[in-house]
């Protein structure tokens, strides 16, 4: 059995799945061939042991062994330094893909997360509408020049930024087909349909079982 372990909830509406948070570290493994196994924690009862365990009650966690790390971004990280397939192991091309890991998080979807609650809540004014088409305008420009983000190839960096823009009413927002076309081509990776498929029949075999 591996020592990695994914843990997701048990169940989630439609709505979300394809896009809960443990995609990004299944989809990590794949890239990595790194063997893991997944677990749940309930989404209906987050109790005192999940909040022990992530102190906003989220998913995902990833254990490795007797360590347990909270965040999606912290988990890549870990799994990116067990494998050169999703980070440089050069200084330059490490240092880039780090950098690039943070901006999805920290640039990007600290925006386009909140900008995409308003609109689906029928917010009569988003005011964040401005500041999101600033840094898609940013991350289309930079994508204009290159096809990875990082080190010339396939990283964590474009496993992340990718699986931040491709949320429907974001990856819809705007003419970017430099943005359009990068999105299409990271996801079109093997490892992504398989993370992809295998997350979708998980809460597909949930329903079942809650029938």
């Amino acid at each position: 059995m591996s020592d990695l372990i994914i843990w997701t909830y048990d169940w989630v509406p439609e709505g979300p799945r394809g896009f809960v948070r443990d995609l990004r570290l299944r989809w990590a493994c794949e890239e990595a061939g790194l063997a893991y196994a997944v677990k749940t924690l309930p989404f209906d009862a987050r109790g005192p042991e999940h909040l022990a365990r992530q102190p906003f009650g989220q998913v995902p966690l990833l254990s490795d062994g007797q360590l347990d790390l909270f965040e999606s971004g912290a988990g890549l990280l870990h799994l990116a330094r067990k494998s050169e397939m999703l980070m440089p192991r050069d200084a330059s091309g490490e240092a880039q893909a780090l950098q690039w890991t943070i901006a999805a998080l920290n640039s990007i979807e600290m925006v386009t997360v909140p900008w995409w609650f308003l609109e689906i809540t029928g917010a009569k004014e988003n005011c964040l509408t401005g500041w999101m088409q600033s840094r898609l305008t940013h991350i289309e420009r930079t994508l204009q020049g290159r096809d990875w983000l990082a080190g010339g190839r396939f990283t964590v960096a474009d496993l992340l930024m990718a699986d931040v823009l491709r949320v429907p009413k974001v990856r819809a927002f705007g003419d970017r087909p430099a943005t359009e076309a990068y999105i299409a081509r990271i996801t079109d990776r093997p490892a992504f349909k398989q993370a992809h498929a295998a997350q979708m029949a998980h809460f597909a075999a949930a329903d079942a079982a809650r029938a």
